[in-house]
């Protein structure tokens, strides 16, 4: 009897999963997850996300092992992987979900796509998201987001699982991939139990103070969604999300006026989460070089490696990016303005590239998510060519957003020892004061005021070249929003094709991550 294949990836559920579903009508399938030590070696990877997945894999298990089938777990790389298993029991095809990873997935899949056609095996990728595969311009794209947001959910039918043809191989520890060994204590647990306890938390009780909460980083962990990482790594489908969101609003009495507001705020951000994974699925380039060419050149041969180190090390003098990094070190989370700040003062004060400290944030990130990572990491970093320029001054982000040092003064244990007459700066404190209270402040690396506008200066003198100024319009075209179901969009041209998608040599990079 022939059978199926399932190769679960960034899709560890059992819920609205169309790759499954479709190969289950078929008949028998082997339900399979594959892990590539070629992956792990990467460097956007990191420890808390691979324990992440194993953790969701364990519930992915169980749930599969209640419909009468279970997870076979193989580690080895994904050709070699299908080679094997078609040597030993040949299989009639292959289903996944689409998925725009890093560069590095992007190969391993075409690799996949070229076994599947040496062998005459059809594989199957089923959308997981809003994200459009082989678009050719944004022309209609919201509409196609509404179709399958509005879709009746994928329905899985009775499940006739394979055994596998040998053992599960055990999964290996993170060091064995090659892994730092640093695991956030406070990061979110894996698993699609924790993904629905925290959907039905946010959407009952958290959601009323989504709006006007999101900024601070006070109040941001409880007031966002805190769903990001569960989207990531598809323990929830994002269409089950917009339509629980949606399904909660129309339930809402009408005095409920915050969470309706909070919701509908909410709502709008899973639109553009999937916007900016586009850019990725549309022009993969953007992860390894700068969207518009004309600032090729601009900061990459400027590397402070001094520099780069104090900010990883939450040593730039600045307390709320010192703070931040402190946060990010124990959780794996931050809010999108902090992180936005975290960029901003990397490419504008200190005039970092983004790569590097794209590939850093990823592995920081829990819920790094490739698609929106590098857009958010260029655009914050001003190589779009398309975007305002965004420069956040982390003494005033402090200043409106933890105006008590309350934040502050719990990442950095320094702080609580500062009085708040140099709460926001407080390396003017004259020598005297700080030995008095045992405080030894460092200068920041760099003056702000002056390293920020010489930054602004380069990067605005570098945009007004008529060069530069004329490349903006075939970004726009293929890049920018149009106006449609959420008008948030200003451009109505059609989009130039884009060109095939092609890898460069250096291999993947990393990447942001929107609130939720």
């Amino acid at each position: 009897m022939g059978y199926r294949v399932v190769w679960f990836k960034r899709d560890l559920r059992l819920a609205d999963h169309e790759a499954l579903a479709s190969a289950a009508r078929h008949g028998p399938v082997l339900c399979l997850y594959v892990v590539e030590p070629s992956l792990w070696a990467q460097p956007d990877a990191a420890t808390q996300h691979y324990h992440f997945i194993r953790e969701s894999l364990e519930d992915l298990h169980r749930d599969l092992r209640r419909h009468g089938g279970q997870l076979w777990t193989v580690v080895g790389e994904a050709v070699e992987v299908l080679d094997r298993l078609h040597r030993q029991v040949p299989f009639d095809a292959l289903h996944s979900c689409e998925e725009t990873g890093n560069a590095h997935t992007y190969a391993r899949d075409l690799a996949v796509g070229r076994w599947c056609r040496t062998h005459g095996i059809p594989w199957h990728e089923a959308p997981s998201s809003g994200v459009v595969r082989r678009l050719r311009h944004r022309e209609g794209w919201s509409k196609r987001w509404e179709a399958r947001m509005s879709a009746p959910m994928a329905v899985l039918p009775p499940l006739r699982c394979l055994p596998p043809p040998w053992p599960s191989d055990p999964l290996p520890a993170a060091s064995t991939l090659g892994l730092s060994p640093w695991d956030p204590p406070l990061r979110q647990r894996g698993g699609r139990d924790q993904a629905l306890n925290t959907l039905q938390d946010f959407l009952q009780e958290r959601c009323g103070a989504y709006r006007g909460g999101i900024s601070s980083p006070l109040s941001a962990p409880t007031a966002c969604s805190r769903l990001s990482a569960y989207l990531a790594y598809g323990c929830l489908s994002l269409r089950e999300v917009v339509q629980a969101t949606r399904a909660t609003l129309a339930a809402l009495p009408p005095e409920a006026r915050r969470s309706r507001q909070g919701l509908q705020a909410f709502h709008s951000r899973l639109y553009w989460h999937c916007h900016f994974i586009q850019k990725l699925e549309s022009e993969p380039e953007l992860e390894w070089r700068n969207l518009h060419r004309g600032y090729d050149g601009l900061r990459e041969h400027e590397w402070s490696a001094e520099r780069f180190e104090a900010l990883q090390a939450g040593r730039t003098g600045w307390p709320m990016v010192d703070a931040c990094v402190a946060m990010l070190r124990e959780t794996g989370w931050l809010n999108f303005r902090m992180r936005a700040m975290l960029v901003s003062v990397a490419a504008y004060p200190l005039w970092l590239h983004w790569r590097e400290v794209g590939h850093w944030l990823a592995r920081q990130f829990l819920d790094y998510e490739p698609g929106i990572h590098w857009s958010q990491m260029q655009m914050q970093s001003g190589t779009t060519g398309i975007n305002t320029t965004r420069v956040y001054n982390p003494v005033k982000q402090a200043q409106d957003h933890d105006p008590a040092g309350q934040f502050v003064r719990h990442w950095l244990p320094a702080m609580r020892r500062v009085p708040d007459s140099w709460l926001f700066e407080p390396w003017r404190m004259p020598a005297d004061i700080q030995k008095r209270l045992g405080v030894e402040w460092p200068t920041p690396v760099v003056d702000l005021e002056s390293a920020t506008r010489e930054a602004k200066a380069r990067l605005h003198a570098r945009r007004a070249q008529p060069q530069v100024r004329a490349a903006r319009a075939p970004i726009v075209q293929r890049h920018g929003s149009r106006k449609g179901i959420h008008g948030a969009i200003r451009n109505d041209h059609a989009e130039a094709p884009p060109p095939p998608r092609q890898l460069h040599p250096s291999g993947p990079s990393s990447q942001l991550t929107l609130d939720f």
